[in-house]
């Protein structure tokens, strides 16, 4: 009987470890965006009355989307979740951002083939063969 308590309540601890890890993560990832939309030119309001974080909610989260209004085109990054706030820009707003998001991509790829992994033999050197 003890055993399967102790089971359970370990279970129910690394399950909750994993989710936290994960919305760390999430959040993450979502905080390194919105510093690439203030760098490229996106306003942030924040949802702070309850309309506005109802307009907030209805609109898809934490991705670029955008909108055509009067005939010109707008890019809207909602989320609801973690800064409650909306970034708005524009066409030369949006081209900024893809450029940052590559810069910051191709930043990522140099650093990994940077990195030294002869100590370890690499792939190819006994990690990756099969044992046989």
């Amino acid at each position: 009987m003890k055993q399967q308590f102790f089971k359970k309540v370990s279970m129910l601890l690394i399950v909750g470890v994993a989710l936290s890890g994960c919305a760390a993560i999430e959040k993450s990832n979502a905080t390194d965006t919105e510093k690439m939309l203030a760098a490229a030119g996106f306003n942030m309001k924040l949802a702070d009355t309850p309309e506005k974080m109802a307009h907030v909610k209805s609109m898809q989260q934490r991705e670029v989307v955008s909108h055509i209004k009067n005939g010109s085109v707008y890019y809207a990054y909602a989320d609801a979740k973690f800064c409650k706030c909306l970034y708005m820009g524009n066409e030369k707003n949006y081209q900024e951002y893809e450029k940052l998001s590559i810069q910051q991509d191709t930043a990522e790829m140099n650093r990994e083939a940077s990195e030294n992994w002869g100590a370890w033999g690499g792939w190819n050197n006994g990690w990756g063969r099969p044992v046989y």
